[in-house]
């Protein structure tokens, strides 16, 4: 079943014709600058377990923080939101005691970002967008969790389907333009997101555009299931999404080849947030925005981006800098990929004609 394209998914693809757009930086990283308290993160909700850390719920319990993060980032130049959403499944949420609040909490968190997307767009005429956010929950199809039984897995094909499903609803019905599927370290699981979200759009009648984002987990250029960036393209490309891209994992060095060939395969447009470095002894993160700018900025300079932003430790700052970095170029033009059979098991295979 297919749909007429989305008035968001039309507004993007144009705005991206113009220029590279910019979406927005790390939560986490904001949200502990605000020093809060476990009485912060519980609110009234009385839920029975400790919730500091618990990231997601201060939609319900501190909107205001979640403004001022959505707020500070456009200020910065984004032209994206990211729902404050990443964990905000039945599976990450039952580790809180709060599954019973996964749907509350993303309708909040969509209606968040959306309030302060349109108020930037009213303000100035520049359309702004809201992906909703859906994390890959802590759970593996693709893996068992014990090494004595291999064949053994925490969850099934259908209920991960539900649990994204679920999400995915809330997040379109809240006021999210599209579905981010983020830190993809298992492709299946990637593919139960994509099934879960044409649900949504079967169930809703309606285009729902769909971003995904794959993250190494070795300098080799594979995720956890043990995919290349390319072997996971052809196995994600059936969904047509509106991005495809890399996220999280290392800092912008360690991306840069991995991103390269992503470019080179994909006839969808590129995103990228990288972390802002690595991580230090003591798990901070160090680099400053200007270093951050200018190894995203090669990228743009050689046409390998549509759309660039931070992950883990990145601030307003990096996403100023990088905005300021990479205004007035040329955003990747996509290429013209020639018609073949693609199949993708660990790595990347192309049936000759």
């Amino acid at each position: 079943m297919t749909f007429d394209p989305s008035p968001a998914r039309a507004a993007f693809l144009a705005a991206a014709r113009d220029r590279i757009l910019i979406t927005d930086g790390a939560f986490g990283t904001e949200i502990q600058r605000c020093g809060l308290t476990e009485a912060d993160y519980a609110g009234t909700l009385g839920l029975g377990h400790d919730q500091k850390g618990n990231n997601d719920i201060l939609a319900l319990t501190a909107p205001h923080v979640i403004e001022g993060i959505h707020r500070a980032y456009f200020a910065a130049g984004a032209d994206l939101a990211e729902t404050n959403t990443f964990s905000a499944n039945r599976i990450s949420q039952a580790d809180y005691g709060a599954e019973h609040l996964v749907r509350d909490i993303n309708l909040a968190s969509a209606r968040i970002a959306r309030r302060v997307a349109d108020e930037f767009s009213a303000a100035d005429g520049r359309p702004r967008f809201v992906a909703g956010a859906i994390g890959p929950t802590n759970k593996t199809l693709s893996l068992s969790p014990d090494v004595n039984d291999p064949g053994y897995r925490e969850i099934d094909w259908d209920y991960l389907v539900s649990v994204y499903a679920d999400q995915a609803h809330a997040l379109v019905e809240g006021g999210a333009d599209f579905i981010l599927v983020e830190t993809v370290f298992d492709t299946l699981n990637a593919k139960a997101a994509i099934m879960a979200v044409r649900q949504v759009e079967a169930a809703l009648g309606r285009d729902v555009p769909l971003m995904l984002s794959m993250t190494l987990t070795d300098l080799s250029g594979r995720n956890l299931s043990g995919h290349t960036v390319e072997a996971f393209w052809y196995a994600v490309r059936h969904a047509r999404p509106l991005t495809v891209g890399l996220n999280c994992s290392f800092g912008a060095s360690q991306l840069r080849p991995h991103v390269r060939a992503l470019a080179q395969v994909a006839d969808a447009l590129i995103m990228v947030y990288p972390n802002a470095g690595l991580p230090n002894e003591l798990g901070e993160y160090d680099e400053e925005p200007p270093t951050t700018a200018g190894l995203v900025r090669e990228w743009a300079d050689h046409g390998q981006v549509n759309v660039l932003g931070g992950c883990c430790g990145s601030t307003p700052d990096h996403i100023a800098a990088i905005a300021a970095a990479v205004s007035g170029l040329c955003p990747r033009a996509l290429p013209d990929v020639p018609v073949a059979t693609r199949l993708a098991g660990l790595e990347p295979f192309v049936m000759a004609s």
